[in-house]
């Protein structure tokens, strides 16, 4: 139809064309006809010599470039089925030669069974033994980092590291109290409830500083500072009913031989006073309330009682250096403990015969000389046994000062101050965390 169009006789038309008419070859510029199919080709119609101009010649160089285009794309096809027939042919090989030699395996292992296995069990028992390396390996590197986060890996059935960081008598012990205070921690997003504890006992036991903490643990002071307010003041209301005034039958009950020989069993407790120091305040009312004498220092005085037995039974709160002891002993509430009959071993500090007279007990103390050269020999007796046995007090109080060194240093002012909606200390707190945490371990006294 191409043609027709491009001849343009009058006498021909698209329905009717003689089958006798040819065109002649000068029409062409090869001289003859292109294949039908290359629409492109100048001579996919005649275009020369028609006697009209209006059939376009079909650019050559545009053809030329599209049968380069062509043809290199029939070349990439058949390089890309080269490559997949050279890769199927590959692969083909491989797994034949695999075939091969797993036949040849299975023939060798069919003519040597014992070999095979063998060598199986050979194979199996190294791959144990590296899974086994591995394993330890990973238990050694987790172990390794529990340590540097101080997690719980780092006390796990290490009672040196217990009795160390924590003055408790071992790990039973110290897993016995985290169970009893960690559900009650707050929590925090930088710290765990244990690292929390962990801090805190390094700041009782060890009186490390806050900023030596926040580096260990990783956290900013502030933060450490947050955690060992909060960590004390949970220790405080879950371990302050450790520190108990006892029934009298359980006095009875074990009360040592040295007591029951000397007074009987009606020895309730025996009290002393000691001090913590605390620096200078910058408050001049307050800072002479807390000028001790006797330590010529600045402190905080508490009362103590214990049991015969060496427990803590009382702890006062905290009182300025410059109270005496009969002042702390009628206001701190100790003798609204006391029941008619008790005996309670003192110093001389504390007289308060008349005010323990009141409740209808007594108050035993080193003889006094009152003007004489020497105590007679049954004053001098009985006040050797009183001192022996009031020495118990001391012992008891140096023990939780050497323990938890954080009360034989020099406080901040800030933790005398009453905390928020409180009428206690920080310092109040931390002192009867000690001893109830003191309370934990064995007595010194015998």
């Amino acid at each position: 139809m191409a043609w027709v169009a491009a001849v343009r006789r009058k006498d021909l038309s698209f329905s009717r064309v003689p089958a006798s008419m040819k065109v002649c070859s000068l029409h062409f510029h090869s001289g003859q006809p292109a294949y039908e199919m290359l629409d492109t080709h100048p001579d996919w119609v005649p275009s020369l010599l028609l006697g009209h101009n209006e059939v376009k010649v079909t650019n050559k160089e545009r053809f030329a470039r599209q049968s380069r285009r062509r043809l290199k794309t029939h070349q990439e096809v058949k390089e890309e089925e080269v490559e997949v027939e050279v890769a199927r042919q590959g692969s083909e090989d491989r797994l034949r030669q695999e075939a091969e030699n797993t036949a040849k395996q299975e023939a060798e292992a069919a003519q040597n069974p014992d070999q095979h296995c063998v060598e199986e069990r050979v194979l199996c028992v190294s791959k144990c033994d590296e899974i086994d390396r591995l394993l330890d390996e990973n238990r050694r590197i987790r172990h390794e980092l529990g340590e540097l986060k101080m997690t719980e890996q780092f006390f796990v059935e290490d009672d040196v590291k217990v009795r160390y960081y924590t003055g408790l008598p071992g790990y039973a012990t110290f897993q016995v109290l985290l169970g009893h205070v960690m559900p009650f921690l707050p929590q925090e997003p930088e710290l765990t409830p244990f690292q929390m504890i962990l801090l805190t006992f390094m700041r009782l036991r060890l009186d490390l500083p806050l900023q030596h903490v926040s580096h260990l643990f990783r956290v900013h002071r502030e933060t450490a500072l947050a955690a060992f307010h909060d960590t004390v003041a949970v220790l405080y209301a879950r371990l302050s009913p450790l520190v108990q005034w006892p029934d009298r039958e359980s006095l009875l009950v074990s009360m040592p031989d040295p007591f029951v020989d000397t007074f009987g069993n009606r020895v309730t407790a025996i009290v002393d006073c000691f001090e913590v120091f605390v620096e200078r305040q910058s408050d001049l009312v307050a800072s002479p309330h807390t000028f001790s004498n006797y330590r010529d220092s600045r402190t905080v005085k508490y009362l103590v009682g214990i049991t015969p037995q060496g427990v803590f039974s009382f702890i006062s709160k905290g009182w300025g250096g410059c109270t005496g002891d009969k002042r702390i002993a009628e206001k701190s509430g100790f003798l609204d403990k006391l029941l008619p009959g008790d005996i309670v071993l003192a110093d001389r500090g504390f007289d308060v015969k008349q005010s323990v007279g009141l409740m209808c007990a007594e108050v035993r103390m080193s003889a006094f000389t009152r003007g004489r050269h020497q105590l007679e020999a049954k004053d001098a007796e009985e006040t050797r046994c009183t001192a022996h046995l009031r020495s118990h007090v001391r012992k008891v109080v140096g023990v939780v000062r050497n323990k938890y060194k954080i009360l034989s240093s020099t406080l901040p002012v800030t933790m005398v101050v009453p905390c928020e909606s409180e009428n206690m200390t920080l310092l109040d707190k931390v002192v009867a965390v000690c001893c109830a945490l003191t309370n934990l371990c064995p007595s010194v006294v015998q």
